[in-house]
């Protein structure tokens, strides 16, 4: 094989290394942008379910807008917005599509306060003791939430944290895996010249120490395509999930970055050295198979 020759395969070699570890780490730091949100993702889902407050039909304007801000006041409300019969009628006009109070000859909506709570208040337990508390109010008629989705969301949102969690690891052992295979390919392609080195009297040191290098340099330049992979990803969803997922956060998406950064470059480290050993060990004539 000319010097070219083995030059070119030399430099596909590196590029498949470089391309199956940047893939590898996309797919890691995906996953890791999913678990970093997860909890801003379940308090953005908690905190959208709230509870309406049917005000009595007899109060007073005055009375239904000192309780608002009596309820904009309290430790668990996030925001509380009052809705006049009116306002509620014309919402329910955009619904159906028709005037519903032409036809009946008056309205018969009541005037009400949508409260959202706080995502830590937002469970079946604060609930049920916050709905006691409102409903002891003289203004108020009725307190209306869905009981049930408040379980659903709950109960979900827990079994997604232990599945993701599961799933994570479960990436993350594949992902070393398949760096691992491909540090030991890119390694066993030189097995001869490692045991050449050796046969000539270099310490293992010395034959691991470029071998090494080479695999920080590949973890690193694999771990920046897969940053710019996320980052175009990010930029794009967050566009369609801004508020929701929170890529605005500078600080979590340089913890995400950093840590793509140190598993490419640790696991390549790591896998370099134990495939290098391997061949350093072996004898010559156990090179053949």
């Amino acid at each position: 094989m000319s010097n070219t020759a083995a030059k070119r395969k030399l430099r596909s070699s590196y590029v498949t290394t470089v391309i199956s570890i940047s893939l590898v780490l996309f797919l890691l730091g995906i996953i890791g942008l999913l678990f970093l949100n997860a909890h801003r993702l379940s308090n953005y889902v908690k905190e959208n379910l709230g509870f309406t407050v049917l005000v009595d039909d007899n109060s007073r304007e005055a009375e239904v807008q000192r309780l608002q801000k009596i309820l904009n006041a309290s430790p668990y409300v996030r925001e509380a917005a009052y809705v006049s019969k009116d306002e509620a009628a014309a919402i329910m006009q955009e619904e159906l599509g028709e005037d519903f109070v032409d036809f009946l000859g008056y309205n018969p909506l009541l005037s009400s306060i949508e409260v959202k709570v706080y995502a830590e208040y937002a469970n079946p337990d604060s609930m049920a003791v916050i709905e006691n508390q409102v409903l002891n109010f003289p203004q108020v008629q009725e307190v209306y939430y869905q009981k049930n989705l408040l379980h659903a969301v709950n109960d979900n949102i827990e079994k997604i944290t232990i599945v993701l969690a599961g799933f994570s690891i479960l990436l993350l052992v594949i992902a070393i895996a398949l760096i691992n295979n491909t540090i030991r390919l890119s390694v066993y392609s030189r097995r001869f010249l490692i045991k050449t080195m050796q046969l000539v009297g270099a310490t293992r040191g010395f034959i691991r120490k470029p071998f090494l290098a080479t695999g920080i340099l590949n973890g690193l330049a694999g771990a920046t395509i897969a940053i710019l992979l996320l980052s175009t990803l990010i930029y794009g969803m967050n566009k369609e999930l801004q508020g929701m997922i929170g890529f605005d956060n500078l600080f979590l998406i340089g913890v995400l970055f950093g840590l793509v950064i140190l598993l490419g470059m640790l696991i390549t480290l790591i896998s370099t050295f134990f495939a290098v050993n391997k061949y350093l060990r072996l004898k010559a004539d156990d090179l053949y198979f």
